[in-house]
């Protein structure tokens, strides 16, 4: 039984956001957010929590990604959280370093 043809992305360049978006756009998240975890945490534990973790949210965040309309803000949304979580992992490390 074929997909109903309202439900699909009909531009290429949608297609091919979405699925970035998802893939390396959502490791990204994932990552960047076990990252500023660590930096304000118990690294360790931080870490060893995240082989789990990590691929639970970025299993969830390629799920978000292709409820979207626009694969275009998807990135936007995914680049921005990633900045924001970096600031905080900037941050942390500055006033937590690991020595």
């Amino acid at each position: 039984m074929p997909a109903n043809k309202k439900y699909l992305t009909p531009s290429p360049s949608q297609r091919f956001a979405k699925i970035t978006a998802a893939i390396i756009g959502g490791l990204i998240v994932a990552v960047m957010f076990h990252m500023a975890l660590a930096s304000w945490f118990n690294h360790v534990a931080v870490i060893i929590t995240s082989t789990f973790s990590a691929f639970i949210l970025w299993a969830v965040l390629m799920v978000v990604a292709f409820l979207g309309k626009n694969g275009w803000k998807v990135w936007g949304i995914y680049l921005m959280i990633s900045l924001v979580l970096f600031v905080i992992f900037y941050f942390g490390n500055q006033t937590n370093p690991l020595v």
